[in-house]
């Protein structure tokens, strides 16, 4: 991870013109909340496929299987923090104060006491995860070329969403009208809750309201579709 964004930090810096003293920690957060992301997305599609031995001769809800997965991921984000504990030490200089991603974009505050809004942003994305995982993975073991397919579009949605890229350098260069690039991308909201609390960027209540919408509407499909096809689940995997 820390060699990874390093790389791609100095490259895109670069690429870019910024600055590389606050573009390297905006792309090492940005990895580190999209492995998690990816993460439950991609292992989640699998979770009961990869569980049929046990759902098969153990009585245990599936929901057990959706935890597992999600704690795991929870457990890696949270190793992965290190890298940026370590980013944080080295550039904290330029992020303990005002700064811009990009001359001329946004100002951002600064890191200080609002990062522990990081904690919250976590714990809805995780709730989020939750429901993604219980409904890919029932959705899997019926049609098993959805791995496949998420497989696929993960590269196209990571270039999609702000991650080697800040919402400055497309607004430069992207007329106001055209930013639904990424506004539309609820992938975008969900790296929002957590990564603009840890850089000390400014913070908009619409992420939170985006990410809580998604949990809501996510949970309630999911509940259903459980109650619908938790007993087939053991037959399809």
């Amino acid at each position: 991870m820390g060699v990874t964004a390093t790389g791609l930090g100095l490259l895109y810096s670069q690429l870019f013109q910024t600055n590389v003293n606050v573009f390297l920690p905006y792309i090492t957060t940005g990895f580190i909340v999209w492995n998690f992301v990816m993460g439950c997305l991609t292992e989640g599609t699998d979770t009961f496929i990869a569980n049929e031995g046990l759902i098969k001769h153990l009585p245990a809800p599936l929901t057990v299987y959706a935890l597992r997965t999600v704690w795991r991921q929870t457990l890696m984000f949270l190793h992965n923090l290190l890298v940026y504990l370590i980013i944080l030490v080295i550039f904290w200089g330029a992020l303990s104060e005002p700064y811009t991603i990009k001359d001329g974009g946004v100002p951002q505050p600064g890191v200080d006491l609002s990062s522990l809004l990081a904690i919250p942003g976590f714990a809805l994305l995780a709730l989020n995860a939750g429901w993604v995982v219980l409904l890919f993975g029932i959705a899997s073991t019926r049609f098993r070329d959805i791995p496949q397919v998420v497989t696929s579009l993960s590269s196209l949605l990571f270039f999609m969403t702000p991650i080697v890229w800040s919402v400055d350098i497309l607004y430069q260069r992207l007329h106001s009208t055209k930013t639904y690039v990424y506004k539309l991308n609820p992938f975008y909201h969900f790296m929002e809750i957590v990564r603009a609390p840890l850089l000390g960027m400014q913070q908009h209540w619409h992420h939170w309201a985006v990410a809580g919408f998604f949990a809501v509407v996510g949970w309630s499909v999911t509940l259903v579709v459980l109650r619908k096809y938790r007993s087939r689940v053991s037959y399809w995997v």
